[in-house]
């Protein structure tokens, strides 16, 4: 059964749907035995989906993620889960994802954006020097070398930009058979993008609330409508992640003061956050050719 939680912060009104996963609201408190387990199953479905190189990489990238939003939460003594991993036995990534669980309010929007900041900036930390790692051992391959219906990847203006200056540029006839280490990469790049979408609780809804308030709630419909615009007429792949937003929401909760506002270095960090995301979202991740 659902309940709603409402807010009031003196006119603003806010209500928020619960209990729309139930398995999520039966996570009370941190299970070692499960968050460990879950770890080994993740670094065993990416070891057999693309190997140990890429198993201890992207395993890597999401852990550091994680931790950075789970490290702010003790900083500001925040409840908060350790990292639950998701596991899935077939490509393209062998897994899902990790996510940690707040069990309570944010106190206030400068925790708001610390909490939200740290993951993104943390895992990019870790997934540029891997990235480039890897591209220093992937290999240019012609293109009539490929069976016929071969998956390609996307490229963001990041990780395009770090392949030319890493191993040049792709000669005519041939694309780059990635190593390893930088579709992991790739992978790392792909999911700070996802996570920094400006859209209700994903970590760009926690910055964008935190620059900006009650206002952003306007920012989210207009960000969600240009997300279902790309996966109508660019990626339909887009849309499974659409319907799943706008199932679980795609506002944002106040956090119980309001009224804090941020200081200018952390509002020039927020700004950075979402130049990072505009230079490495991939409209069109996967095709075929």
């Amino acid at each position: 059964m659902q309940r709603t939680e409402y807010y009031t912060t003196d006119d603003y009104y806010y209500y928020e749907p619960r209990n729309r996963f139930n398995f999520l609201n039966k996570i009370k408190g941190n299970r070692p035995l499960l968050h460990v387990s879950l770890f080994l199953f993740t670094i065993l479905t990416t070891y057999l989906v693309h190997g140990i190189a890429y198993s201890l990489s992207i395993v890597s990238i999401l852990l550091v993620h994680e931790m950075g939003h789970y490290l702010m939460c003790r900083k500001y003594g925040i409840n908060a889960t350790l990292p639950f991993f998701l596991p899935i036995p077939f490509g393209p990534f062998g897994t899902m994802g990790a996510f940690i669980k707040i069990r309570e309010r944010i106190p206030n929007r400068r925790a708001l954006f610390d909490v939200g900041v740290a993951g993104p900036l943390a895992g990019l930390a870790l997934t540029i020097p891997i990235l480039i790692i890897g591209l220093q051992n992937s290999r240019f391959v012609p293109l009539n070398s490929l069976p016929e219906g071969s998956m390609f990847l996307g490229e963001s203006f990041l990780f395009s930009q770090l392949a030319n200056l890493v191993i040049g540029t792709v000669p005519d006839g041939y694309d780059t058979a990635l190593h390893p280490m930088a579709y992991a990469g790739w992978a790392g790049l792909f999911v700070t993008a996802l996570n920094l979408l400006p859209i209700g609780q994903l970590d760009g809804g926690h910055v964008l609330y935190a620059l900006f308030g009650r206002k952003s709630q306007q920012i989210y419909k207009f960000a969600m409508l240009v997300f279902i615009i790309i996966g109508a007429f660019l990626y339909p792949g887009w849309l499974l992640l659409i319907i799943l937003l706008l199932y679980i929401g795609f506002h944002h909760p106040p956090p119980a003061n309001d009224y804090i506002q941020l200081d200018p270095k952390r509002r020039l960090i927020g700004y950075f956050t979402f130049v990072i995301f505009l230079i490495s979202f991939i409209p069109v991740p996967f095709y075929f050719r």
